[in-house]
């Protein structure tokens, strides 16, 4: 056999034995599948009509993360059967105590699932999800959801209320903060990274369930005011906000949280069209939907139910399988099915996809898997979780501005000032949602400055203000600082408790007398470098205007305040870039990249057409902008073809070069406009982006590949179509900085 034959023998084997052994997987995992719904058959039997429902109440521990809803003790519901899940419960002792209880003292000895919000680490606490999106990088996302997941695991906890993936537009929504931005393609990939991490396979005691939330389209809410009603069209329901759940579906999660809003009239808690058919029928959902907390008993509140019956029966019948914490389920839903106002098999439909979870988290075989002090101890809160928790908020970072290169700091400084109410604050480094992370062990940027600045440098610290008030007593002290300096950093942004759920802002300026002071400290005419800790885009025009540098500094989490520094002093070069834009006054937003034209587009100067008489209509920094400590220079587009036929491909490139001094990475991103469709279309739609690090003077090609696939979009009877026809492409360092390029797609 000559040397050819031999690798072609070789090859031939490995595929051979490459097809055995993922025949030999698939095989496994349908018989695993068929176990387990036998062993549901097998408890499902044994229960009773109360027994069924109980496992469709969920109730909360004595942490509260919503209104009171039950004066009654919930082990009680326990021992007899009627709960299936508790929230709130958290570390292995405490699980193990409350498990002993369904285990030991319930007719069945059905295992509860403990859930709790883990929205940007457990103990570990890494940036919010919105600041771990300005990464672009999937595998570091992935990477923070997994060691959320063994922490939380750890520590007697089988699921958690993450990720969040509402798109949002309005950065009026305080729960902006806790997703991946305005982009319904980064966020879904983002949703799917999240879930993978969470996950995986969900065979061992380190695997936790994900809930994709809040379903669906909360992140559109009204006027950017939490709970409020959203009003928005089928189409752009399934263009920007339904991508996301489809991916975090497609990836595998377990769990679907249903909203509290209502959509376009129907309360999502009580919405046929999404949960059953959308969600469960279009999409094969074979996982559970829990209901947001006491969202079933608020469909009263809305003015669909007129009591926790008709609640009841509307929250079953649309779909929500599990609900928190109204107990209108256990308490009304027997007795609907005496008079045979809900289905039977809808109970048991409900109640079979809670047991399944069970079943697959080993909870039947194992109650007590997740329960082990021992595991607690030593897998919580580790020096490679926290560097872990360092790399991530280093790739979060954001350079915004930094004039005549005042970025990173001259190492020959002798004096900075470090002013503001954000430059010592560690609950704000931690923020709203930190899971068990403890406020104490987070690092301020002042702690991460000391400890890497070089030992010729003085760093002094003066407050300025208070980050909510009308207070300036402190200014003068602050003011002094400065003078005496030979640089001043002003530590700026929102308060712990001004992002998050429930914390709607209708002015996205700084909050206080925060601008005054940056006003008065620019005056002294010293060289000014701000750093922002906010979990939303603030309106910052002024600043952009007067500081020479403008780091986005996020909720970073527990190293906050070294990332930052490592940023600073230059021993990180910034690669984040922008989730979502920045408005240059609040009146704007919501404002966003992937806008569509009208039928009077902007032109300068024009009267007659849409703009604003007195700002512009772009963002301030726009989607997938940041700069870097080098500069990066792309070619024009070559593609491979200017015609794209119906199943084939047409490659785009471009040549990047780092044409600074400095090594550095960038994110080439790729963007397609269909310039002529049954609909109107986004002047832009991010389809794919390549993370790239260069050499200072190093050229890299970057290519992208286009496919018939890539150009689909819901035409006039919202049938999801290619069609023929000219596109525009562009590839740049953000949506606004791009190269173009056109082809066709053929008939």
């Amino acid at each position: 056999m000559n040397h050819k034959s031999k690798i072609g023998a070789i090859l031939s084997l490995i595929l051979f034995c490459s097809v055995l052994t993922k025949a030999e997987n698939n095989s496994k995992a349908t018989l695993e599948k068929k176990r387990i719904e036998q062993r549901v058959d097998s408890v499902m039997r044994l229960m009773t009509l109360e027994e069924k429902i109980g496992q469709l109440n969920q109730l909360s521990s004595s942490e509260k993360t919503g209104p009171e809803l039950s004066k009654s003790n919930n082990m009680d519901y326990v021992r007899k059967g009627l709960c299936g899940s508790m929230l709130n419960v958290v570390g292995a002792e405490m699980t193990r105590k409350a498990q002993e209880i369904a285990v030991n003292e319930s007719r069945l000895h059905i295992p509860l699932l403990f859930g709790y919000d883990v929205i940007h680490g457990f103990k570990t606490i890494f940036p919010v999800p919105l600041a771990e999106t300005a990464s672009w990088d999937m595998n570091l996302i992935e990477k923070s959801a997994r060691i959320a997941a063994i922490e939380t695991s750890a520590s007697g906890v089988h699921w958690t209320f993450a990720p969040m993936v509402d798109i949002s537009r309005d950065a009026r929504w305080g729960r902006i903060m806790e997703g991946a931005g305005e982009d319904p393609y980064l966020g879904s990939l983002v949703a799917a990274a999240r879930v993978r991490g969470f996950q995986e396979q969900l065979n061992n005691n380190t695997d936790i369930l994900a809930c994709a939330k809040h379903f669906v389209a909360y992140g559109a809410a009204i006027g950017g005011r939490d709970y409020n009603s959203t009003d928005i069209s089928e189409r752009t329901l399934y263009e920007t906000y339904l991508p996301p759940f489809k991916a975090a579906v497609d990836a595998g999660a377990a769990t679907i949280m249903s909203a509290f809003q209502d959509l376009n009239g129907i309360p999502a808690s009580g919405n046929e069209f999404t949960l059953r058919k959308i969600l469960k029928h279009d999409w094969n959902f074979k996982g559970f939907v829990v209901s947001d907390w006491g969202s079933v008993g608020e469909l009263i509140n809305h003015g669909v139910a007129k009591d926790r019956k008709e609640a009841a029966k509307m929250g079953l019948n649309s779909g929500v399988d599990m609900e928190m914490c109204s107990l209108t389920y256990v308490d009304e839903l027997a007795q609907l099915i005496r008079e045979g106002l809900v289905k039977k098999e809808l109970i048991s439909n409900a109640c079979r996809r809670i047991l399944r979870m069970k079943f697959k988290l080993g909870l039947f075989d194992d109650p007590y898997k997740y329960c082990d002090t021992e595991r607690e101890k030593n897998l919580i809160f580790t020096p490679q979780n926290r560097q872990a928790s360092l790399e991530i908020a280093r790739k979060s970072i954001v350079l915004l501005k930094n004039e005549n290169h005042i970025l990173p700091l001259d190492k020959n400084l002798k004096s900075i000032a470090l002013i503001g109410p954000l430059a010592d604050a560690k609950p704000e480094m931690i923020g709203q949602w930190p899971g068990k992370g403890e406020e104490d062990k987070a690092v301020t940027l002042f702690a991460g400055l000391k400890s890497h600045l070089p030992e010729n440098t003085k760093l002094v610290y003066a407050k300025g203000c208070q980050i909510d008030d009308e207070n300036e007593s402190l200014f003068d002290e602050a003011i002094q600082t400065a003078k005496n300096a030979d640089l001043v950093i002003l530590a700026l942004g929102e308060g712990k408790m001004m992002s998050g759920e429930n914390t709607s802002r209708s002015n996205l300026e700084l909050p206080g007398v925060q601008l005054d002071l940056a006003k008065a400290i620019i005056k002294t005419g010293k060289p000014v470098v701000v750093i922002l800790t906010n979990g939303r885009p603030l309106a910052i025009s002024w600043l952009n205007s007067h500081a020479g540098a403008i780091v986005e500094g996020w909720i970073l989490g527990t190293e906050a305040g070294n990332a930052l520094a490592d940023v600073l002093v230059g021993n990180i070069n910034p690669s984040g870039k922008l989730p979502v834009s920045f408005p240059v006054v609040t009146g704007q937003v919501p404002v966003y990249y992937n806008y569509k034209s009208t039928g009077r587009p902007y032109v300068p100067n024009e009267q007659w057409v849409t703009k604003y008489i007195d700002c512009p209509n772009d963002a301030l920094f726009p989607f997938g902008f940041g700069l870097s400590y080098t500069s990066f220079t792309y070619s024009d587009i070559k593609l491979s073809d200017s015609k794209l036929q119906p199943n084939g491909e047409i490659i785009a490139s471009v040549d990047v070069t780092n044409s600074g001094s400095i090594d550095g990475e960038d994110v080439v991103q790729f963007y397609i406009h269909d310039m002529v469709a049954q609909t109107t279309r986004p002047v832009k739609e991010l389809k794919d982006f390549k993370k790239i690090r260069l050499s200072a003077g190093e050229t890299k090609q970057v290519v992208f590949t286009i496919k018939p696939d890539e150009l689909r979009y819901y035409d006039a009877n919202m049938n999801f179509i290619a069609e023929p026809g000219d596109f525009k492409i562009f590839i740049g360092t953000n949506s606004r900085d791009c190269k173009e390029a056109i082809f066709s797609l053929e008939k």
